[in-house]
């Protein structure tokens, strides 16, 4: 088994002093101080969010290029699932993730209960709270399942876009019709990286109860993060925060499924209201 490093992170971090964008060589040694976390606080500050949050919910991490070495020196894979707390104090940057998980290719570790346990030591020190870590091996690989998140497509309102930028005063509810239960999904979501400008891309569901959410006003917020620079996580607690600001339900659940970059994927959800289940980590066809 190898050592456990510790994994302390300068604090605190900025995107701008992250690796991205920046040649970077990989390092096939085991090193957990190459995951690089980023405070929550200075985004959540500009949605004016301080003290409790309104809302919990998980960032939901599948990493598909894991592999270490065993005793005997022969490779195995596996694809870990890693299941974040929203209210960690950290973020973790995601190329510095894959350079992690990179640095355990050539590391020989007793097993996959050894590496589980190490990935959850050193992620839970990144995030700043307990992450809870799966993995599924090779042989698990067929059990894998996917699915399309269900709800009413956004996507099919025909619409004309002329702004590209989040405006939540295009998020109104019909003020004289009755409170509904409804799911809205759009395929549309688009936003950049905060540091590369590089395109993001995701399906998005919308979980509410309350008055009926103006759907054409809403397809138009979300197309809007279109040039919008903020990571997986910050996009998703803007869209919930706006529309619960603006739209005033009772209940509202956000999840988002973002395409897999560096082989990973970045899947946050955040809700007001106990769930009966967790959203489904199937991957859609575009992951």
């Amino acid at each position: 088994m190898i050592p456990r490093q510790s994994a302390l992170m300068t604090s605190p971090n900025i995107p701008s002093d992250s690796p991205l964008g920046k040649p970077t060589p990989y390092q096939a040694s085991y090193d957990p101080t190459l995951l690089f976390s980023i405070p929550r606080a200075d985004k959540r500050a500009e949605l004016g969010l301080s003290g409790t949050l309104p809302f919990f919910g998980m960032d939901v991490w599948n990493a598909y290029e894991v592999s270490w070495l065993n005793m005997r020196g022969k490779p195995q894979v596996a694809i870990a699932t890693l299941q974040v707390p929203a209210d960690s104090p950290h973020i973790v940057e995601s190329k510095s993730m894959k350079l992690y998980f990179n640095s355990l290719n050539q590391s020989k570790i007793a097993g996959p209960d050894a590496v589980r346990e190490l990935l959850r030591a050193d992620l839970s020190t990144a995030f700043g709270a307990a992450v809870q870590v799966t993995l599924t091996l090779a042989e698990d690989f067929g059990k894998l399942r996917m699915g399309e998140p269900d709800g009413l497509l956004l996507d099919r309102l025909d619409i004309e876009i002329d702004r590209y930028e989040p405006l939540p005063s295009l998020l109104t509810v019909r003020a004289d019709e009755a409170p509904i239960e409804e799911t809205l999904v759009s395929h549309l979501l688009k936003s950049n990286c905060l540091v590369t400008n590089q395109p993001d891309w995701a399906s998005v569901q919308i979980r509410y109860v309350g008055q009926p959410i103006n759907q054409e006003g809403l397809l138009r917020y979300l197309i809007g993060f279109r040039n919008h620079q903020e990571f997986h996580e910050q996009c998703v607690e803007r869209i919930f925060i706006d529309i619960l600001r603006q739209c005033q339900p009772v209940k509202l659940l956000v999840t988002a499924r973002y395409t897999r970059r560096g082989g990973i994927d970045i899947n946050p959800w955040r809700s007001n209201f106990s769930l009966s289940r967790m959203p489904s980590n199937e991957r859609n066809a575009r992951q």
